[in-house]
């Protein structure tokens, strides 16, 4: 935790959050990047603020509010990643209790390496748009395939090649978060 020059006090860190509420396949997400954004925020824990990490080309936008698992770690050594499915946009920093729906399981290539990059798939808890939702057959699938496109489209941008491998289900989402636990 980083301390307040002002008030001494430790500013807590968002990747240390419990990521399981007690519901079944609730678990908490940390947002980092809101829906509707072209700016891509990340939590740096040196800081220990969120800051701007970059920014979508004009008529681009994430799609969905864009975060990560707390207390996981991933293939690629960042926290697990999650795009929450809600009804409004909210900010970097909020926790939104959500239900896992599935996971993209996807391999990125960045000059020349590839590794496995997977994007939980997940709608908020209180959501009223998606409440009936609990898998991924529960969308519509040209929702999907625009969620694939937008990875597709946003790695292609800062150079690297996403390849989605499958779609599979909130069991093996809730089977991958647990792996990943730190």
């Amino acid at each position: 935790m980083a301390k307040s020059r002002k008030t001494g006090r430790k500013t807590p860190n968002p990747t240390k959050i419990n990521p399981f509420t007690g519901k079944d396949y609730v678990v908490n997400a940390v947002v980092e990047t809101p829906g509707g954004s072209r700016n891509k925020f990340k939590y740096d824990e040196k800081i220990g603020f969120f800051a701007l990490s970059g920014v979508l080309p004009e008529g681009m936008v994430f799609p969905h509010a864009f975060g990560f698992i707390p207390g996981t770690k991933a293939s690629d050594g960042d926290p697990e990643d999650v795009l929450i499915l809600m009804d409004e946009p909210t900010f970097s920093g909020c926790v939104v209790p959500s239900r896992l729906v599935g996971v993209i399981e996807a391999k990125q290539t960045e000059d020349g390496e590839t590794e496995r990059n997977d994007r939980v798939l997940a709608v908020a808890a209180h959501s009223r748009d998606y409440s009936e939702v609990r898998s991924l057959d529960d969308l519509n699938q040209n929702v999907l395939k625009e969620i694939e496109q937008f990875f597709i489209t946003y790695n292609k941008e800062k150079g690297k090649k996403f390849q989605v491998l499958q779609m599979r289900g909130p069991k093996r989402a809730l089977k991958l978060i647990k792996k990943s636990l730190l």
